[in-house]
C-alpha cells in the first residue's frame, strides 16, 4: 500500500507537468532547465542524503556485495535483451533501441525517490552503488547499440562516466564508511535540496509526454508487448531468482525498484544524439512511466 501511495503521488506530478506544458505556463526551455537541476543538484542531494543521515558506519562487506549484485543484474539484463528482443521482432534499425529501453531503467528520476519514501534514507546508499555500472555501461555499450553495428565507434568519454551522480555516490560512500562529519547546515541543505527530487523529475517527465498524443501509445502492440515484459515479466522472474540468494529485505527492496522502474529517460537522450529510434525511445519512456504507477505496486505484491 505504501508503494501504490507513493506512485499515486508520483502520477499526481507527472500529471500536473503534462497540464502546465499543455497550458503553456511550463515552457520547453524551463522544463529542460528543471531537467538540469533535478540531475546535476537534486538528484546528487539525494544520493548523499543517504549516508549523512544515516545513524551507524557501513559495513563495507554489505556495499561490497551491492555493488556485486548491481554488476551481476547488469550483465543478465544485457543477455537477457539480446535473447529477448529479435522475439518482439522489431526491425534492425530498432532493436539496438529495444535493447538499451531493456536495460537502462530510470533510476534517477523515479527509482531514488520511491527508494526514499518506500524503504528510508539508509537505503539510498545501497541504491546509489547502482549508478556505477549503470553510467559505465551506458556511456560505452549504450552508445554502441545506439549506432548499429556498422558505425563509426564513438570515443569513450570519461567526464560522462564519471558524472555528478557517480561522484555523489563516491562522496556517499566515503562519509557512510568513515562516518566523515558533516556539520548541521550541510544536513538541512542536503534535506531540502533532495526534497526536490520528486516533484521536479516527475513534472519533467509529465511535461515531456505533452509533445506527442498520449492516446497513440497505446496502439502499438510491439511496444506495449515490451513494456509488459519490461514492467512486470522481467521484475518479477528477476526478484524471485534474486530471493533465493538475498535475505535482506533493504537489498530485496532496492532491487525491486531498480527492475521495475520505466525505461530511463537518458535513453532517450542518446537516441536523439547518436542516430538510434529517437521517436521509438521517447514513446517507450511515456508508455512504461504511465504503465509503472501500476505495475510496480503490483510486482511488489506479486513477489511478496
Amino acid at each position: 500500500m505504501l508503494l501504490l501511495q507513493q506512485m499515486a503521488v508520483l502520477f499526481f506530478l507527472m500529471v500536473l507537468g503534462y497540464c502546465m506544458r499543455k497550458r503553456e505556463i511550463l515552457s520547453a526551455e524551463t522544463a529542460k532547465f528543471l531537467s538540469w537541476l533535478v540531475v546535476h543538484v537534486a538528484n546528487p542531494a539525494l544520493i548523499l542524503s543517504g549516508s549523512i543521515e544515516r545513524t551507524g558506519a557501513a559495513a563495507p562487506k554489505e556495499l561490497g556485495m551491492c555493488l556485486g549484485i548491481a554488476v551481476l543484474m547488469f550483465v543478465g539484463l544485457i543477455l537477457i535483451a539480446a535473447v529477448v528482443t529479435p522475439l518482439f521482432r522489431v526491425s534492425r534499425e530498432s532493436a539496438g533501441t529495444y535493447r538499451i529501453m531493456m536495460i537502462f531503467s530510470n533510476v534517477g528520476f523515479m527509482g531514488f525517490p520511491v527508494i526514499r519514501a518506500v524503504y528510508g534514507s539508509e537505503a539510498l546508499l545501497y541504491a546509489s552503488l547502482f549508478l556505477i555500472p549503470y553510467n559505465l555501461l551506458i556511456y560505452t555499450y549504450g552508445i554502441r547499440e545506439m549506432q548499429g553495428a556498422g558505425a563509426e565507434r564513438t570515443k569513450i568519454s570519461w567526464k560522462k562516466i564519471l558524472n555528478v551522480g557517480v561522484l555523489s555516490c563516491l562522496a556517499a560512500l566515503a562519509i557512510a564508511i568513515f562516518q566523515i562529519p558533516t556539520p548541521d547546515f550541510v544536513e538541512t541543505a542536503v534535506s531540502s535540496l533532495s526534497g526536490l527530487t520528486a516533484p521536479l523529475s516527475m513534472m519533467v517527465i509529465g511535461a515531456s509526454m505533452a509533445e506527442f498524443d498520449v492516446r497513440e501509445l497505446f496502439t502499438d502492440r510491439k511496444l506495449l508487448a515490451f513494456s509488459a515484459f519490461k514492467l512486470l515479466v522481467l521484475p518479477v522472474a528477476g526478484m524471485l531468482f534474486i530471493k533465493l540468494f538475498v535475505e535482506s529485505e533493504m537489498f530485496l527492496g532496492v532491487c525491486l525498484v531498480m527492475l521495475s522502474t520505466p525505461v530511463g529517460s537518458m535513453t532517450a537522450m542518446l537516441a536523439q544524439q547518436y542516430g538510434g529510434d529517437y521517436e521509438l525511445d521517447s514513446k517507450g519512456v511515456a508508455l512504461t512511466t504511465l504503465l509503472s504507477v501500476v505495475t510496480m505496486p503490483l510486482v511488489s505484491m506479486l513477489v511478496g
